[in-house]
């Protein structure tokens, strides 16, 4: 009977009762004459209700119906759907959760029988089972229908509930087992004389070698292959090496029917570019000398699985115990988290929010750090030593290892990610990890997965939750127990109530923690341990928030060259400041304050003391007014430095009040802009590090000029103001000469400068020089005294007749010397002579008088540039320290700092009088200047700048790891590993550095010799 128009039918409302979304469509496939005999029966409608996919479950049967070969097959198929429940449950269940199955489904009408062979819920087949199932197989083709049938098999048991993830995923393992096996008798029989020659063991890898596989997943292998009795070795690889190519084909090559999966390789010693298949002897060659530590890592999940079982077990008893001694390597833990964030990096950005398995809080996270802990703990606890991730968990979670509610967190969120991932999958048997976008793809993909209120929005909430715990727990799982085994130590801690371990759950042990922390790279374990104890002991709000922040803290000190040091002063920042209400706030609710906090405690020793000498400069780090990391490490204009030093000198009572003060604020600036160059170098988890190495050197060199500058300001009004009252008898200015003068100072620079005085009208020269001299030596007193705050040591050497000469002499005196006894040399260091500080008038008259000098209007006579050629060889052999190594000095090595500046200040005395561009103190803006008026090509002004930008650098990393000036890499391991960090190199590359140096610094004296001796 048909619905009156504009009504819907009866059928077609309890369609979409029953959850068909085309309910139009599901009604014509019903009317199909297939149908017929069961059309009305209402069993039907509620089964296919039941189904992932209502509308693909019924057209999937249809399709079965029509592929039968006649209308008794037809009616067998029909009463058992109808009879039999269980066949029912499972035949739809597949039907609307795989469209790649049912066109197997249709193709091969009879495999349905497959689903009726088992009865007993219990039933888990293994290898045998299936090897059974697959024992008609003669050809690939024949091999693949074959695999589907098994296959059809296990998602009848996923999709009704019958096995759980874990189960699933075995079955699937042990399927690609006897899979391999038959491919690779397959190839066997096709060669039987290579067979004849050669023992071949196949070593699962990956998913199916840690008995975890997916329904379509690579699977991966390495070969073995040794020579039977009085074989000939070569010959006997090469037929393995045929044999293992053609059983890799046999399952990756698409035919009529498909393929099965691929063999991947890649993980074999040398990757694709080594040899398929090597003897035993050979594997253990590269393991023992140039294994990686992920080749290590990946060998947790190998396993014998097809060929020469004996050979195969050869091979997992020899490398087993090169796995476990490979947390014994330097930077282990760094190599396994680099590699894993290599992976995050290699996603398109498209897809990394869709990405169940690689993407932040994915399955590979659970697995590395599963991994990670396996590694760290095995050596000394067999029980650990599981391929099989989830059971791994347990047993980290049963020894101690993994707090218990982390891990049965972990554990749920792995077997939801990896059930979506498999029902993803399942649908196309396509290999994919993708979360879909498509609504209809989404639906069905939630109601797979028992979500039938609301699809979609459930699936999305309980992914995102899940992703959630993964985040937040997967590096956190390394850290956390090592505050649990702090509270073991500690007799009178009760963690309980302060979110430690549950009453009576296993913790980590002593031993095991300083495992853990010798791993993580501490030198000395058993420190890190009192400093985690005194941090994480109590029941108080402080401590809390301290076993909090440390499971993260710990990963970014360890993460640095220097763990303890990181670790050590967190433990003395927290001691000054643990009671200030805001500092643990600070720690907990800005996201920045953390992570650049524990940057710049394990970088090095210059900025840590700079902080401890007053701890209240942590405030610094947090997101301040930029609204992003580093946003209160920005930089501040001199301007806004001379107003409060100068505020601050105001209000200070004498001059030695207001030095003290202007210290100060040079202290609290130095540790701002030595953080801000630590956290722009090394990058934090929102900002990656700052790629363009010369706006790192000129940030510092202008942010510590301009502080140097303002600090010179300061003390000048302190000491004239202590004296002399607002006026001074003399007119006032000093002179930035070097680096100084070139906006390019560094941490460790003293300040070069010259003092230029000009007595005030009426005034006597004696009294106003006198005035002058005493300013001079009272600053310079002043801002040396020692303290807690870093001296400023001023340097005059440059001054007319040096270090004989006056310290301070009138303009009139410096144009009568200039005039009459000036050298090429000290025309030459008037390059960078800007004024800095006192009478800008006087300051400015200085710098005109001294310009025809410096610029000279005919540029430099012949003479005039031998003698600037001879100094410069003169000071290359006289003032290179003994012993040092030439080629890694920075300074006066070959392509250091001053061949660069050398022959770029000759460009500038030849041409600037006609080049007004060139007339720069900065060394970088004359090089870009003299590249523009066509003086160098690009490309020598190029290998000049990365020269002087690299040396500078490493200048500056020697200051900040050392806490003391260096012009040379140190000798020190650490200290040497700590500079590289700071330069971008990774753990492990200090010799890269060393090589990089020497490489650009040789080019940039190969371009010096050209245009500085060869011009």
């Amino acid at each position: 009977m048909t619905a009156a128009p504009g009504r819907r039918s009866s059928t077609f409302t309890r369609l979409l009762r029953h959850g068909f979304t085309d309910p139009s469509a599901a009604e014509r496939l019903l009317q199909s004459a297939e149908l017929e005999p069961i059309r009305s029966d209402p069993v039907l409608l509620d089964a296919l209700g039941a189904t992932a996919d209502p509308d693909l479950a019924l057209h999937g049967l249809v399709r079965m119906l029509e592929a039968q070969s006649g209308p008794t097959a037809r009616r067998e198929l029909l009463d058992t759907v109808i009879a039999a429940k269980p066949l029912r449950d499972r035949l739809l269940g597949v039907l609307g959760a795989s469209a790649a199955l049912a066109d197997h489904l249709a193709r091969h009408p009879s495999d349905w029988h497959a689903l009726v062979m088992y009865e007993p819920r219990d039933l888990h087949p293994g290898v045998e089972e299936f090897e059974r199932g697959l024992a008609e197989a003669d050809d690939p083709v024949s091999l693949r229908v074959a695999y589907r049938r098994c296959l059809l098999s296990i998602a009848a048991r996923d999709v009704c509930g019958t096995t759980d993830l874990a189960e699933t995923a075995a079955e699937l393992a042990d399927l690609a087992t006897a899979t391999l096996r038959a491919a690779l008798a397959l190839a066997a029989a096709a060669a039987p004389d290579d067979a004849a020659l050669c023992r071949l063991a196949v070593i699962a890898m990956g998913k199916c070698g840690g008995h975890e596989l997916n329904y379509v997943s690579d699977v991966d292998v390495i070969f073995v292959g040794e020579a039977v009795e009085g074989a000939d070795e070569g010959k006997a690889v090469r037929s393995a090496t045929k044999l293992a190519s053609h059983m890799m084909r046999i399952c990756s090559e698409t035919t009529v029917e498909g393929s099965i999966w691929p063999v991947d390789a890649n993980l074999r010693p040398e990757g694709r570019n080594g040899p398929l298949v090597r003897t035993l002897a050979s594997h253990l060659a590269y393991y023992q000398r140039w294994a990686k530590t992920w080749e290590f890592q990946a060998l947790l999940k190998a396993r014998p699985v097809a060929g020469d079982a004996e050979l195969g077990e050869q091979y997992v008893a020899a490398l087993e115990p090169m796995v476990w001694k490979v947390a014994e390597r330097e930077n282990f833990v760094s190599d396994v988290q680099k590699m894993r964030r290599r992976v995050v990096e290699n996603i398109p950005v498209a897809e990394i929010e869709r990405e169940l398995k690689l993407g932040p809080g994915g399955l590979r996270d659970v697995e590395f750090a599963v991994q990670l802990l396996q590694l760290v703990h095995g050596r000394a606890d067999a029980s650990l030593r599981s391929g099989t991730t989830l059971d791994a968990l347990q047993a980290l979670a049963t020894g101690g290892y993994v707090g218990r509610a982390d891990a049965v967190q972990l554990d749920d969120a792995y077997r939801f990610l990896r059930s979506m991932e498999h029902r993803i999958q399942l649908y196309r048997l396509r290999r994919t990890h993708l979360v879909p976008e498509d609504e209809a793809d989404l639906r069905r993909l939630g109601r797979s997965l028992g979500l039938r209120a609301d699809p979609v929005a459930e699936l999305t909430r309980e992914w995102k939750r899940h992703t959630g715990v993964v985040r937040r727990l997967h590096e956190k799982l390394f850290y956390r127990p090592l505050l649990d085994a702090v509270a073991q130590l500690s007799p009178t801690l009760e963690f309980t109530r302060a979110g430690g371990p549950p009453s009576g759950e296993t913790r980590l042990s002593p031993e095991a923690a300083r495992e853990r922390l010798v791993a993580l790279g501490y030198a000395d374990p058993a420190a890190a341990l009192r400093h985690l104890e005194a941090l994480a002991s109590g029941v108080t709000r402080k401590a809390a928030i301290q076993r909090t922040l440390l499971p993260v803290l710990l990963g970014w000190f360890a993460d640095s060259a220097d763990p303890d040091a990181g670790l050590l002063g967190f433990r003395k920042v927290s001691d000054a400041l643990g009671k200030t209400p805001w500092y643990l706030r600070l720690l907990r609710d800005e996201g920045a304050a953390a992570e650049n906090l524990a940057r710049v405690l394990s970088a090095g020793r210059l900025a840590p003391d700079l902080l401890m000498r007053a701890p209240e400069a942590v405030a610094l780090l947090g997101d301040g007014d930029g609204g992003g990391p580093g946003g209160g490490l920005e930089p501040r204009g001199r301007a806004h430095l001379e107003q409060e030093i100068l505020a601050a000198v105001g209000r200070a009572n004498g001059a030695a009040q207001a030095v003290t003060a202007t210290r100060g604020v040079r202290r609290r600036e130095l540790f701002r802009t030595a953080a801000a160059d630590i956290v722009r170098s090394y990058g934090t988890e929102a900002q990656q590090a700052e790629a363009d190495q010369g706006a790192l050197v000129d940030q510092v060199g202008a942010a510590v000029s301009d502080l140097t500058a303002a600090t010179l300001a300061g003390a000048l009004r302190a000491v004239v103001r202590d004296t002399w009252g607002d006026t001074l008898p003399t007119r006032f200015a000093i002179i930035g000469m070097g680096r100084f003068g070139g906006h390019e100072l560094g941490y460790g620079s003293d300040a070069d400068v010259l003092f230029v005085h000009e007595p005030c009208e009426g005034v006597e020269e004696r009294e106003a020089s006198q005035a002058a001299n005493k300013v001079v030596s009272e600053m310079r007193r002043l801002l040396q005294l020692p303290s807690a705050d870093p001296p400023l040591l001023i340097d005059a050497d440059l001054r007319p007749e040096g270090k004989s000469g006056p310290l301070v002499r009138t303009l009139t005196s410096y144009e009568a010397y200039y005039r009459r006894w000036s050298l090429v040399w000290e025309a030459q260091a008037l390059l960078r002579a800007e004024p800095v500080a006192g009478d800008e008038e006087l300051g400015r008259r200085f710098v005109e008088l001294i310009d025809p000098l410096r610029y000279p209007e005919t540029g430099l006579g012949d003479d005039a540039v031998r003698e600037i050629r001879r100094l410069k060889a003169r000071m290359e052999s006289e003032r290179m320290p003994r012993g040092a190594d030439p080629k890694l000095h920075t300074k006066l090595g070959p392509g250091g700092l001053s061949d660069v500046e050398w022959t770029v200040q000759l460009l500038q005395m030849r041409h600037g009088a006609q080049v007004p561009s060139l007339r720069t103190t900065r060394t970088r803006a004359a090089l870009g200047a003299a590249r523009a008026a066509g003086l160098l090509s690009d490309e020598d002004a190029t290998v000049l700048d990365e020269a002087w930008v690299l040396a500078t650098r490493v200048r500056n990393a020697v200051m900040l790891v050392r806490g003391r000036a260096g012009d040379t890499f140190p000798s020190e391991a650490r200290e040497l590993g700590a500079v590289g960090r700071y330069l971008g190199y990774e753990p492990g590359h200090v010799g890269d550095m060393l090589d990089d140096y020497r490489r650009t610094a040789r080019r940039a004296r190969g371009v010096v010799d050209e245009l500085f001796y060869g011009g």
